[in-house]
């Protein structure tokens, strides 16, 4: 067990280690690199065999939820017609640690006739892939971290690591915001904070109301009925303010005779609103701001339409 903690622990700082170099490749060819996919018009086409091929199918993930057009091409299938999928706007990232994987060496010459401009990821320099592109990010490592020297682990963390600091420089760049991002990610947790609003996923009618006369016994019953751990006490039909369970709670410990009282003698009277078209990640910061776990939500009427709780995300 010990001896496996040392192989972990050495294998952590091997990687360390090995992105601590990632700086250095932040250089003219880097600038370049940034400069060409910025330009292209159409489509950033990102291409690799066996491991490689998956880190470009994440790469071009990447590129392409963070506004910049991507695809993921298998160079093998390219060879069997899906050349086909460039346009001559595209541009290409050509990844092979060797340089000289035979499936992207055979897609070569068509890339060269086709005028396709293109960005090697690879260690080898002077191989061939590294001749062919017009820019060369090189992946340099002493070596793998696989006991033998042969899986593909650091370079690929590698690889992978340099195709995010492009995507996010580019984010940079073209202030891609947090909104943009949701765009394109609509049925994720952030894309439901950024493009829905309060009144989308708040606890509508009927609302736990309650007159300020009402015994708070039977208020008890309302509040546990609606299941919101809070309590809209009204009166003369306006809104008088709220009780929480925390709000009862704190009148048993003090009263014994509490729930006998009328609701009006322990309600909030400044409770915490909202608009109802106020977005969920504002909503969900405002919760945590005030630590509270419910809010009102009101029109533009100050009106309550619904109660917001952080559960109903």
């Amino acid at each position: 067990m010990n001896t496996n903690k040392q192989f972990l622990q050495q294998a952590v700082k091997h990687f360390t280690q090995s992105l601590s170099q990632l700086p250095n490749l932040l250089n003219e060819n880097f600038e370049q690199a940034l400069q060409l996919i910025e330009n292209t018009k159409g489509h950033l086409i990102c291409c690799g065999m066996g491991k490689s091929g998956l880190v470009a199918q994440k790469m071009a993930a990447t590129f392409a939820s963070t506004g910049t057009p991507s695809f993921f091409l298998h160079p093998a299938e390219a060879l069997h017609g899906d050349l086909g999928m460039i346009t001559a706007e595209d541009s290409l990232i050509l990844i092979s640690n060797s340089g000289e994987t035979q499936e992207l060496r055979s897609i070569l010459p068509s890339l060269k006739s086709f005028g396709n401009k293109s960005i090697a990821f690879t260690s080898a320099i002077g191989s061939t892939l590294e001749k062919h592109a017009n820019i060369t990010l090189p992946i340099t490592f002493d070596r793998e971290l696989c006991p033998n020297n042969l899986a593909p682990t650091t370079s690929t963390l590698l690889t992978l690591a340099t195709g995010d600091l492009l995507a996010v420089a580019l984010m940079n760049r073209k202030q891609f915001s947090s909104q943009d991002f949701a765009k394109f990610h609509p049925g994720g947790s952030l894309g439901k904070k950024l493009l829905m609003r309060v009144k989308d996923c708040m606890h509508k009618e009927p609302l736990p109301i309650v007159s300020a006369d009402t015994l708070l016994h039977t208020g008890i019953l309302t509040m546990t009925e609606a299941r919101l751990g809070i309590l809209l006490v009204y009166e003369d039909k306006k809104l008088l303010g709220i009780i929480t369970d925390g709000d009862i709670r704190r009148a048993l410990t003090k009263d014994t005779q509490a729930l006998n009282q009328p609701c009006q003698k322990y309600v909030n009277t400044t409770p915490v609103t909202i608009h109802q078209d106020t977005q969920l990640a504002i909503a969900e910061g405002q919760l945590v701001s005030q630590q509270v776990n419910a809010i009102l939500a009101v029109d533009d009427d100050d009106k309550v339409t619904g109660i917001y709780e952080l559960h109903l995300q």
